[in-house]
C-alpha cells in the first residue's frame, strides 16, 4: 500500500484511511480525548488529526499514533491547521490540471482548462 493509495476523512473523534479506488477501509483510528470535530491535515507522511483542542500525529499508511499535544490553554472548535509540507489547493488544481489534460490526450477528447 502507498500514501497515493489513500483517502482520509474524519468524523467525531474518528479517522479512517479508505483505499481511493474501492472505498475500503484501510485502517481507523479514535482520539483517546475529544469528542467532536476533526480536522485533518495531510503532511508528508503523517496525518496531523485535530479533536477538540487536542493535537494529533498520525503514521498515514498504518494509523499508528505517533504523538499528541493537548495544547493546554487553547481552547476548543474547529481548528485551522497548515505545514508547508501539507497539500495546498494550489497545488491540487494544479495536478487535477494536468491529469485532465493527460486524459484527454490519451483519448483524444478536448483539454480541460481549471482555473
Amino acid at each position: 500500500m502507498k500514501l497515493t493509495d489513500l483517502i482520509f476523512t474524519g468524523f467525531n473523534k474518528r479517522v479512517a484511511a479508505l483505499h481511493r479506488l474501492t472505498g475500503e477501509i484501510v485502517w481507523q483510528w479514535t482520539a483517546p480525548s475529544g469528542s467532536s470535530y476533526t480536522s485533518l491535515l495531510l503532511d508528508g507522511d503523517r496525518l496531523i488529526v485535530s479533536v477538540d483542542g487536542y493535537m494529533y500525529a498520525l503514521d498515514t499508511l498504518s494509523g499508528t499514533q505517533l504523538w499528541m499535544n493537548e495544547m493546554a490553554g487553547f481552547g476548543y472548535g474547529v481548528a485551522s491547521l497548515a505545514s508547508v509540507h501539507g497539500s495546498s489547493s494550489a497545488h491540487l488544481i494544479t495536478a487535477a490540471a494536468a491529469a485532465a489534460s493527460q486524459t484527454a490526450a490519451t483519448s483524444g477528447a478536448s483539454p480541460v482548462v481549471i482555473t
